[in-house]
């Protein structure tokens, strides 16, 4: 898409972040169902294949992606928001050293990066987290939420404008350190390669 040229890219960053994510999520996305409801308060769930076999026998294999279009909805957005924001930052950061790594600028921009789309996602986060662990509750109304809009529905009727940011600076502390770790490691993997690309030609 053109990310490898020289300059500043955003477009490029968030489409390609955006494509990863679509794939990935394909993939994790039953995974995070599995996750979810062994969090949820009263899981009476003792490892992950017992939950995943009850969660399918009960609910079927639509329960574990009844979540995906919201799960793309908030990801992708958080993704390319990322992506661009982290690309941004470091080109900022690192204005009179073009292409040198850095560590400190890297760990720096990448939890900026993922405090910012963290914090711009999070109503999507409470929507997606209500449709997977709808199968755990005992309200009618919230077991039989099909999807985005109707689950939006159930907060704002229930709690207004603030029900969509419940968690929202947990989720924050959350993803800044995991963000600036994975760009810091993706960083110091493309530095060591380019060295000994380098050292090799």
């Amino acid at each position: 898409m053109g990310g490898n040229a020289s300059g500043h890219h955003p477009l490029a960053a968030a489409s390609s972040g955006a494509c990863a994510t679509i794939a990935s999520d394909a993939f994790m996305n039953p995974f995070d169902v599995v996750k979810q409801r062994m969090q949820v308060h009263g899981s009476t769930y003792r490892s992950i294949a017992e939950c995943a076999t009850k969660v399918f026998r009960n609910e079927g294999l639509k329960a574990f992606y009844v979540s995906y279009p919201t799960t793309l909805t908030m990801t992708v957005p958080f993704t390319a928001l990322q992506f661009t924001a982290y690309e941004s930052l470091t080109k900022v950061m690192q204005r009179n050293r073009q292409g040198s790594y850095d560590p400190l600028t890297h760990c720096t921009a990448g939890g900026l990066a993922g405090g910012v789309a963290a914090a711009a996602t999070t109503p999507l986060d409470v929507v997606k987290t209500l449709l997977q662990t709808r199968g755990t509750s005992s309200d009618l109304e919230i077991r039989h939420a099909r999807g985005l809009s109707s689950a939006a529905g159930i907060i704002w009727r229930r709690e207004g404008a603030k029900g969509f940011f419940r968690g929202m600076n947990a989720r924050v502390v959350t993803a800044a350190p995991s963000t600036a770790i994975c760009w810091s490691a993706y960083e110091v993997a493309k530095a060591y390669f380019i060295r000994v690309q380098s050292e090799e030609a």
